[in-house]
């Protein structure tokens, strides 16, 4: 995924919208200068990337921790398992899973 656009104070919000270029989707981030985020993530809230190959998951887990992303432990035995957990500043968790995606559970 890149940064596909941003803005800042446009009517009292700052954002940026990030993903594949020409794609069906963007995850878009916003917050709103007036008033202070009242964040209430739990363990479970997670957005999750699957890296296919080791090296590249490798080098996105080092990016998130050079971005400020804070290493944690999965409250989930699956994503420990499978995935390095990070808490975000605002205590949301974003899961870096090693492989590519499939339908199946492995684990069941």
């Amino acid at each position: 995924m890149t940064i596909l656009d941003s803005f800042e104070d446009h009517e009292g919000f700052d954002g940026v919208m990030i993903g594949d270029a020409g794609g069906a989707f963007h995850l878009e981030f916003t917050r709103f200068r007036l008033h202070a985020l009242q964040p209430a993530p739990t363990p479970e809230d997670l957005l999750v990337f699957y890296v296919a190959s080791a090296p590249d998951w490798t080098a996105t887990c080092a990016q998130m921790v050079a971005a400020g992303f804070e290493p944690v432990a999965s409250s989930n035995p699956y994503w420990e398992r499978r995935a390095q957990t990070f808490r975000d500043p605002d205590g949301y968790r974003v899961a870096i899973h090693r492989g590519p995606w499939t339908a199946e559970c492995p684990d069941g």
